[in-house]
């Protein structure tokens, strides 16, 4: 059986050992009333036991803390050992991208709707919060993938995404057309609305309203989800998390095209474009509180039965 702390034992073990982090970075959504009291509560929390704590500028707007001090999120991850993100999924999807080209520890407090990356109760932060200070967590690397656009064989644009890389004309239900190669092999041409393409983190997000498989986030895996394809044997595939995904747009489309990074960042594509998909160099390092569990935070977040066979049995 694990131990049971109480406060003050993690307190003292906190002050006994050597720290793991030292420098904390705070990031969350601007003026935003419930995000400015947690994170003027973790700023407290954190004062208290002698952190150094930067919080991110645009968070630090309507917050009422004296003396602080404020960072770019690419100074976070530059200086910062651990990076607290409050809000949404929303709010830790913009963040990754950013920090995980640095060799910083992120963890999420929920302030959002589903939270499945963000995943600290806000009324309850303190105990999982001084565990994670103590030593007591756990990691997990979450790859993203790496988006560039080539026009006429040079490099346009260029971004990446946590979740998702989506394909779709840029009017609402608009038919386009592409090609799909994959590590260089012919796949399919295909009529539809675009191609969702998701990594095992985006696999509860839109590729799984788009009909995608659920995929656990330790998964080498892509998953590649085609939009209200004009054929019923179209259907979505789960291929190699190393393979080298190319669409192809043909030169007589005439049709205006964006590629759409997380929902959040959006890439212009012309007609004759090669979008190139692949997985990026840089991992997110995800901590989450001890007892954290990936199957709980699914049964909780889409409602499925909480209650076992062997528990009705008994």
């Amino acid at each position: 059986m694990a131990a049971v702390y109480c406060e003050s034992d993690l307190v003292n073990k906190i002050k006994a050992m050597k720290r793991l982090f030292n420098k904390i970075g705070l990031i969350g959504k601007a003026n935003h009333g419930a995000t400015n009291q947690t994170i003027t509560e973790i700023h407290a929390l954190l004062a208290k036991h002698g952190y150094d704590i930067y919080v991110e500028e645009r968070a630090c707007e309507g917050l009422a803390i004296n003396g602080v001090e404020l960072a770019s999120i690419t100074e976070i991850g530059e200086y910062c050992d651990l990076a607290i993100v409050v809000g949404g999924d929303g709010n830790m999807l913009g963040a990754a991208r950013v920090l995980a080209r640095y060799n910083i520890a992120v963890v999420g407090v929920n302030r959002g709707n589903l939270g499945f990356l963000t995943d600290i109760d806000p009324d309850d932060i303190q105990t999982p919060l001084l565990e994670i200070l103590s030593g007591r967590f756990i990691t997990e690397n979450r790859f993203l993938l790496e988006t560039q656009i080539y026009r006429h064989g040079a490099k346009k644009s260029t971004n990446s995404a946590m979740n998702e890389v989506v394909l779709h004309a840029a009017k609402v239900a608009h038919m386009i057309e592409f090609e799909l190669f994959i590590d260089d092999l012919f796949v399919y041409h295909q009529r539809s609305d675009g191609l969702i393409t998701s990594t095992p983190t985006g696999s509860t997000a839109y590729s799984l309203s788009g009909g995608g498989s659920i995929l656990t986030p330790n998964m080498d895996a892509i998953a590649l989800v085609p939009m209200f394809p004009h054929t019923l044997s179209s259907r979505p595939i789960v291929i190699d998390g190393n393979s080298q995904m190319s669409l192809r747009i043909p030169a007589y489309l005439d049709e205006n095209i964006q590629v759409s990074c997380d929902g959040q960042v959006t890439l212009e594509v012309l007609p004759g474009d090669e979008i190139k998909i692949q997985k990026s160099d840089c991992q997110l390092r995800l901590i989450h509180p001890v007892g954290y569990s990936y199957y709980e935070t699914l049964r909780s977040k889409l409602n499925w039965s909480e209650q076992s066979v062997t528990k009705r049995q008994s």
